[in-house]
């Protein structure tokens, strides 16, 4: 097996706020905001005709639908109580909203995750890669990993 990593780290900009409506017990309910970081790592069995797991020049759709969700932005859970009041601001020009079905560190990596999955599909590079694990951190002490084989190899 072959692997390579591509990061989007923080210094690219993806300021994004957003609020756990569920964390009631933490600070984290309030909105809070982080320059958030990427790490996508890809596999496959067999290199390309470059001796390349995924031609990174080519991710350019990936890096557009990061800075799309995460740059500038307000994500906010669709199941968020105070939803209405999110889409208000948005109408009034407060906010760049972004609504996704789960937020945090965790659900993040996983958005991202499909997302890269889908455009490894679109580009016809799903029948010799993959995308093994998304890695998002909020900072130098906080990250979330999300892999649909249910393992991380990082550590």
């Amino acid at each position: 097996m072959f692997f390579s990593t591509k990061t989007y780290g923080p210094e690219r900009g993806l300021s994004c706020a957003f609020r756990q409506p569920n964390a009631t017990h933490s600070h984290c309910h309030l909105l809070h905001g982080y320059a958030l970081g990427f790490t996508f790592k890809f596999g496959c069995k067999s290199l390309d005709d470059k001796n390349w797991v995924v031609d990174f020049g080519g991710l350019k759709p990936l890096k557009q639908w990061l800075e799309d969700t995460f740059d500038h932005t307000l994500a906010v859970d669709s199941a968020d109580p105070h939803l209405d009041t999110f889409k208000d601001l948005e109408k009034i020009g407060l906010v760049d909203l972004r609504i996704l079905k789960g937020v945090g560190c965790e659900m993040f990596a996983k958005h991202a995750y499909d997302a890269a999955d889908k455009i490894i599909t679109d580009l016809g590079l799903d029948k010799r890669c993959w995308v093994e694990e998304v890695e998002c951190r909020e900072h130098g002490a906080n990250s979330a990993i999300y892999s649909k084989w249910g393992y991380s190899s990082w550590s």
